[in-house]
């Protein structure tokens, strides 16, 4: 089986010894190339690249970004199903928090991750029996996990303007860019209209997150959920709010970081299987993120669920924990 190994040498939890044993591991058991990138969106061109050359499968070691552009290379722009060979991805975690490979039940660390992925090779080798997962059409993207307008792409922008200048991403700093987004938002009144299938439009609402699974999002060791429901087998999940006060905020929070999570509030706009939704922006436009990266500003974006899109070497969901089905 012939793979490429994408490597992100500056991903926060990459080592040289942990590459290192990744390669040799992967080298006894594929044809191998190892690629590094070098910019911003390369490890997307070096899939496209791995498309054209009739690869088997790309590996990705890095964080979320990483693994976004990489399927976005694989996949090419979104708006018809991809046609012809499509390789397999899989993912040794190597960034911050990892958000993907958690979400599809690859174990954070390197070496485990690794050691799993070793595993799986073994299990299923030339038959290719891998797990297949559906993605967010963003019109303009494929997202793997999640996209959003308002407060999450906030949040997103400023830290990519933090990282700009030097300075780590972590999880808190998301959240505390989250957190002040947030406040800025219960101060101003709610520009978006949700529209989901079957449903009258929703106006009045202060963002919106899009989902691909649950949990879409970590605070460090903790799962953050807002539609259990939703997996990467099904639709869409889709997660709003037309009020800010502070108690049914703080209530909805804890409900969200609950072991159990049950997500209810009359101020909650929900759907854990969508297959599409559109959000539009009262004037001015409003920020717009995928998979943590930021998009700019927009007046309009619909979001379609599009089904079993993706080979990913990871368990299949009856292997997964309860929290991960």
């Amino acid at each position: 089986m012939r793979a490429v190994l994408i490597v992100n040498p500056t991903a926060t939890s990459t080592t040289t010894a942990g590459r290192d044993l990744l390669t040799h591991a992967l080298q006894s058991r594929l044809d191998l190339t190892v690629e590094h990138t070098r910019h911003g969106g390369h490890g997307g061109e070096i899939a496209q690249a791995a498309v054209q050359d009739g690869v088997d499968l790309v590996v990705v070691h890095g964080g979320d970004g990483t693994v976004s552009n990489a399927v976005n290379g694989i996949l090419g722009r979104p708006g018809q199903r991809p046609t012809g060979h499509i390789p397999a991805l899989a993912i040794v975690p190597g960034g911050s928090a990892n958000v993907t490979a958690r979400s599809l039940g690859i174990p954070p660390g390197p070496i485990d991750a690794t050691n799993q992925l070793i595993w799986l090779l073994d299990k299923y080798g030339p038959e290719k029996n891998w797990r297949r997962i559906g993605l967010i059409d963003c019109g303009e993207r494929w997202a793997v996990l999640n996209a959003g307008m308002g407060v999450d792409a906030e949040a997103v922008a400023k830290v990519e303007k933090q990282r700009e200048k030097g300075r780590k991403v972590t999880p808190t700093r998301y959240i505390l860019a989250a957190t002040r987004a947030t406040i800025g938002y219960s101060r101003k009144e709610p520009r978006l209209t949700v529209t989901l299938p079957g449903r009258d439009p929703i106006s009045g609402v202060y963002f919106v997150f899009v989902s691909n699974s649950s949990p879409w999002t970590f605070a460090n060791e903790r799962p953050m959920c807002t539609n259990p429901g939703t997996s990467f087998d099904a639709g869409l999940g889709v997660f709003g709010v037309t009020r800010l006060k502070v108690i049914p905020s703080l209530r909805l929070v804890a409900q969200m970081f609950s072991k159990r999570p049950k997500i209810e509030g009359d101020q909650v706009v929900r759907d854990d299987d969508a297959a599409c939704v559109q959000v539009t922006c009262a004037d001015p436009p409003m920020a717009c993120q995928f998979d943590g990266d930021y998009l700019g500003v927009r007046e309009k974006m619909t979001f379609r669920a599009v089904p079993d899109v993706l080979d990913v070497v990871a368990p299949h969901p009856k292997q997964l924990p309860d929290l991960q089905r």
